[in-house]
C-alpha cells in the first residue's frame, strides 16, 4: 500500500454484486451489475486496490464465489491489486486465492480462533499478503460472518494478540455502521490506532470525502468504501484525488 489507499468494495452473493446493512443477510441490496464490469469501472477510475468479499463464503465458512473472484482478478490483469475476503479459514483456501492472483487475503474467524494460524500464513506467504479482519460489534471483534450470538474478543486485545503473532495489517469494520452511510466509528479506529501495533484500514459507514480525509488524518492506512460509491454519494475518481492530495 501507499501511505493511504481507498479500496472500493465488491461484495458477492450468488454471483451478484450486493451490499448488506450491518452484516444482515436479510437486509440486502442487489446491484444488478456484472462484478467484472464493476471492477473494470473501478480500475478505470484509478483504483490501486479493490476489496472483493465472498459473502456466501463468509457465511458457509469456505469460499463459494472463488470462480467469480478469479474472473475479477483475471480481468484486471495486474493493473489493480485485489484484496480478497470471505470464508478463508484454511491454508488451502488462502493459497488458492493467492495463486489466483489476489494481492493479499483477509482472514477473520480463523485468526480470532487461533493466532498461530495467522503466524503460519505469514511465514509461508509473507506479512504483506495477510490482513486480519477485526469486525467489531459492542467493542468485540467477531468472526463467523458476524452471526448473531457469535463469541467475540475485545477488539484491542485481538489486535495486540495478533500483532504478537506477526500480523501487521488490520481491517477494522464497525458492524453497526456498515452499509448505513452513517460515517465511520472514529472512536473505535482511534482506540486501535493508539495501540501502535499495526496498520489499520477503516471500514464501515465511509460515506463522504470528509470521512476519508479524517481517516487519513488520524493515521489509518486506507479505507474500504462500498454503498456510498454504488448509490452516488461518492465519486471514486474524485475521492481518490481527494485522499491523494490530503496532507
Amino acid at each position: 500500500m501507499t501511505s493511504f489507499d481507498l479500496l472500493p468494495a465488491i461484495d458477492l452473493r450468488g454471483g451478484r454484486v450486493v451490499r448488506l446493512r450491518q452484516g444482515d443477510f436479510g437486509r440486502e441490496t442487489v446491484y444488478d451489475r456484472d462484478p467484472v464490469e464493476v471492477a473494470e469501472e473501478f480500475a478505470a477510475a484509478g483504483a490501486r486496490w479493490i476489496h472483493v468479499v465472498d459473502l456466501d463464503g463468509a457465511r458457509e465458512g469456505e469460499p463459494v464465489q472463488a470462480d467469480v473472484v478469479a474472473r475479477i482478478v483475471g480481468a484486471l490483469g495486474g493493473r489493480v491489486r485485489c484484496e480478497v475476503a470471505g470464508g478463508l479459514r484454511m491454508e488451502r483456501a488462502v493459497q488458492r486465492a493467492l495463486l489466483a492472483g489476489a494481492g493479499r487475503v483477509v482472514v477473520g474467524t480463523a485468526a480470532l480462533r487461533d493466532p498461530a494460524f495467522v503466524a503460519a500464513l505469514i511465514e509461508t506467504h509473507g506479512v504483506d499478503a495477510i490482513v486480519v479482519a477485526l469486525d467489531v460489534r459492542d467493542g468485540l471483534a467477531l468472526g463467523e460472518g458476524w452471526r448473531p450470538g457469535a463469541a467475540g474478543v475485545r477488539a484491542e486485545d485481538a489486535l495486540l494478540g495478533l500483532s504478537v503473532a506477526g500480523a501487521r495489517w488490520f481491517a477494522a469494520t464497525a458492524i453497526d455502521r456498515d452499509g448505513l452511510l452513517a460515517g465511520p466509528d472514529f472512536d473505535l479506529l482511534g482506540r486501535l490506532l493508539r495501540l501502535d501495533a499495526g496498520a489499520v484500514i477503516a471500514s464501515g459507514g465511509v460515506t463522504t470525502l470528509d470521512d476519508l480525509r479524517q481517516a487519513k488524518a488520524i493515521g489509518c492506512a486506507g479505507a474500504i468504501v462500498g454503498r456510498a460509491l454504488y448509490e452516488g454519494h461518492l465519486d471514486l475518481a474524485a475521492a481518490l484525488a481527494a485522499v491523494d492530495s490530503a496532507g
